[in-house]
This record gives structure tokens, C-alpha cells and sequence, in this order.
């Protein structure tokens, strides 16, 4: 599904040229579980960046399910991302002014899908997650694990064969990170290519491949018997 190769990405921080990413060489099967572990600026979130083509490469092509993506345009890499990607992040960002229900709506929305289309998906979007009763709640009328729900829900509604998240339960207590662990675990097992930054051990060590990164680099790639 995801192959990159010889993949560099360089920032400028005054003179000083940091190398976020060196030489990364990576493929990552369909459906596979992998987190990406590693101590802060070690690359983590910049790799995670670029696979969720929020990021290019300064060197090195990213092919993804065969398509070179690094020679699309913004446009055509926008309209990938939108359809075939879903993201998950530490601090949810949700639309503060919309409800649940218009959140979960909003991808569809924006790919001009029929209006009785989108709350079929929605309706059944919310039951899946468990939520049905929150749809008319605005987030700041949720708890961090109901905003989460609803941020998973809104980034797999379009069906996207590859979800990242970055520290999904970071801002979450012990009990609603674990519900949210458990809603992205089943979501692999159905087929999503799932892939998480995290700074948890406990977390990063529940999935089948987990890579380990240092000042930019892959230093340890390991898989679970």
C-alpha cells in the first residue's frame, strides 16, 4: 500500500539546516498496525505529516496503493488525502461551532455528496461509535473521549483504506484512551491500514509492526511473531 524510498526532508531553522527526515526507505503492507515510537524531534510527526500528504518530500518518492503521489499537484493531493485518508489527532480539531452530527457530516460535505446520502452515513456513523445521544452536542459540550469518538467518526466516514493518528489518547484519561484504542484496533481488523505516533509505550507496543525513529532515521523495525 505505502512505499517510500530514499526520503529526505529538510527544514531551515535560521542558517541551520535540520534534517527531519534521512534517507527513510519503508513499505507498509494493507491492513497492517504500526506505530511509530521515538523521542521528541526524532521524526515522528514529520513522517506521519508527509504520509498524510500534509508534507512533501524535499528528496525521495511516496508511492501510495502504486501512485507516485509526490508528483501530484496541491489539488490532486487534496483530493486524495480527502478520499482515501483519514487523521486523528491528540487535541481532536473539531468544529467548535458544529454539532457532533455536523462534524461527522462535514468530509462528505466538502466532497459534494447528496444531503439524505450523508445522514445515512452519519446516523450510522454515531451508532458505531456509540454516541447516537450526543449528535446535537457541540464539542464543548463533550468529554474528551465522546470529542475523540467523534473525530474517529469523521475521519473513517468516507471509508479510507489508511487512518493516522498522532497521540490519539494523549488528552484522554486512562479509561477513555483505552475505549479509543479499542475503536481504532477493531477498525484495523475490518481492513484499515492503521498507523499511530505515539510517545506510550504501552500503546506503541499493542501493534503488529512498530518502528522505533531517531534524529530522522528508522533505527529498529520490529514485528510481533
Amino acid at each position: 500500500m505505502i512505499t517510500l524510498e530514499n526520503i529526505q526532508r529538510i527544514f531551515l531553522v535560521g542558517d541551520q539546516k535540520v534534517h527531519a527526515l534521512r534517507d527513510i526507505n519503508l513499505h507498509i503492507n494493507a491492513g497492517e498496525y504500526l506505530s511509530i515510537m521515538g523521542p521528541s524531534g526524532s521524526g515522528k510527526s514529520t513522517l506521519l505529516n508527509l504520509l498524510g500528504l500534509l508534507d512533501r518530500p524535499d528528496a525521495g518518492r511516496y508511492r501510495l496503493d502504486g501512485q507516485d503521489v509526490t508528483t501530484l499537484s496541491d489539488k490532486q493531493q487534496a483530493r486524495l488525502r480527502r478520499e482515501r485518508i483519514g487523521f486523528v489527532f491528540q487535541f481532536f480539531h473539531l468544529v467548535p461551532r458544529l454539532t457532533a452530527a455536523q462534524n461527522i457530516e462535514l468530509p462528505m460535505m466538502l466532497a459534494g455528496q447528496p444531503v439524505d446520502e450523508r445522514q445515512l452515513c452519519v446516523q450510522q456513523a454515531l451508532k458505531d461509535m456509540g454516541i447516537t445521544d450526543r449528535a446535537d452536542h457541540r464539542p464543548d459540550q463533550l468529554s474528551g473521549g465522546q470529542r475523540q469518538r467523534v473525530a474517529i467518526a469523521r475521519a473513517t466516514v468516507m471509508q479510507p483504506g489508511l487512518l493516522l493518528a498522532d497521540e490519539p489518547t494523549g488528552n484522554l484519561d486512562r479509561a477513555s484512551g483505552k475505549d479509543v484504542v479499542d475503536i481504532l484496533e477493531t477498525l484495523q481488523r475490518r481492513g484499515i491500514t492503521l498507523i499511530i505516533v505515539t510517545h506510550d509505550p504501552a500503546l506503541g507496543e499493542r501493534a503488529q509492526r512498530r518502528l522505533h525513529m531517531v534524529d530522522g532515521t528508522i533505527v529498529n523495525d520490529t514485528a510481533k511473531p
